[in-house]
């Protein structure tokens, strides 16, 4: 599949001679459908950080009965229609929904005009570097910019005849193909370590010891106007990951921040079921949803991954309190118990080749989405 991919992608000669510029309102159509979530037999529902930047795969949700939902839940979408994140347009979520359900009405749900575009080739249009810069260029606001359907409704941009629209998505969609393979082997990767791990620390001999005694909290600050240049947000940080690669500009950062240090052991406590927790490698500042920690007793690596282990996720998602925004604090953290081994050592050499291997296939997933990416580009 790859080396025939590569070929394509190679032979790929756009003729433009016979494209014609059109808007995005023409070939897209924003649905508009309410329903009352007291009256439906719909059971799912969708937010904006269920939705990933730049993946059009929905790979998270909510069922109805999960959590309180608040008023601006009212919009229905159809299996097939894409989901655009209209606020913080930079981050570039573009979704298509596998199944029916219920979203916010700041997330627009969008159908293709079939009568003037395949509709396979449209969320990668959306996903292009015009489209999002046009998105980012007429947001509204500075705390939380969002945008108007009628500002990308104008969007221009050149559009194939539906011939050669079929051909760009199927090579799309075959790009597509290979990155979804790449991402299946990085998921029975995690899964195999999770098994490998939770197995390890029921066989090796260890006393049990409550978090509250090995974590210890970090508690210094930033104002502003900020000194340090990395700022990192939830939005920033990949569930299950035990790094964060991801960060922005704190010059927009306008509220008291953490400070975060090389090594520091980082906690997410809002949504604990979002599993998001790593060990900082460079300085930043972040929010203060994140928990900072040093350890003693045990290694850094060894709690991160405890924390990402099932048992931890679901004694916290099991304590969290509040139910439009659950979260944990240190004092609920500090009830779990984890098994500390004289030497943690063997566990944690045999989970570093866990974590080199996902490194090794987060790699080639990168280059992928990178030649993806690329290939929109030269299209749109």
């Amino acid at each position: 599949m790859e080396n025939t991919l590569d070929i394509a992608i190679e032979e790929l000669k756009l003729n433009r001679s016979n494209w014609k510029l059109v808007k995005f309102g023409d070939i897209a159509i924003q649905q508009k459908q309410s329903v009352d979530r007291d009256y439906t037999e719909l059971t799912k529902y969708v937010k904006g950080e269920h939705m990933g930047s730049e993946d059009l795969h929905l790979r998270e949700w909510g069922e109805l009965t999960d959590e309180y939902l608040g008023p601006a839940f009212i919009r229905k979408f159809e299996a097939g229609d894409i989901l655009y994140g209209s606020r913080r347009t930079y981050l570039r979520k573009v979704v298509i929904a596998p199944f029916e359900g219920i979203t916010s009405n700041t997330t627009f749900v969008i159908k293709a005009n079939e009568k003037k575009i395949d509709k396979r080739l449209l969320p990668f249009i959306m996903l292009s570097e015009g489209f999002a810069i046009n998105s980012i260029k007429n947001s509204k606001g500075s705390v939380n910019p969002y945008i108007n359907w009628k500002d990308i409704s104008n969007y221009e941009f050149p559009l194939p005849p539906k011939d050669q629209q079929a051909q760009l998505a199927e090579l799309l969609w075959a790009m597509d193909e290979v990155i979804e393979k790449e991402m299946e082997v990085l998921e029975i990767l995690k899964s195999s370590s999770q098994i490998f791990f939770e197995n390890a620390v029921e066989n090796i001999d260890g006393k049990l010891i409550p978090l509250s005694r090995i974590l210890i909290p970090k508690n210094s600050k930033s104002h502003v106007p900020h000194e340090r240049k990395k700022y990192i947000g939830l939005e920033h940080i990949e569930s299950g990951n035990l790094e964060c690669i991801s960060f922005s500009d704190t010059s927009e950062v306008l509220a008291q921040c953490n400070i975060i240090e090389p090594r520091d052991l980082c906690y997410s406590k809002l949504r604990p079921y979002l599993d998001k927790a790593f060990i900082a490698n460079f300085e930043a500042i972040s929010t203060t949803e994140l928990l900072i920690y040093d350890t003693h007793k045990a290694s850094k690596e060894y709690v991160l991954f405890h924390l990402h282990s099932r048992p931890f996720l679901h004694f916290v998602t099991g304590k969290a309190f509040g139910t439009k925004m659950p979260r944990v604090s240190h004092k609920i953290i500090g009830e779990f118990e984890i098994k500390v081994p004289e030497d943690e050592s063997i566990i944690i050499s045999k989970m570093s080749l866990f974590v080199s291997s996902q490194k090794l296939i987060k790699s080639k997933i990168a280059s992928s989405k990178a030649l993806q990416k690329s290939l929109i580009n030269q299209i749109f």
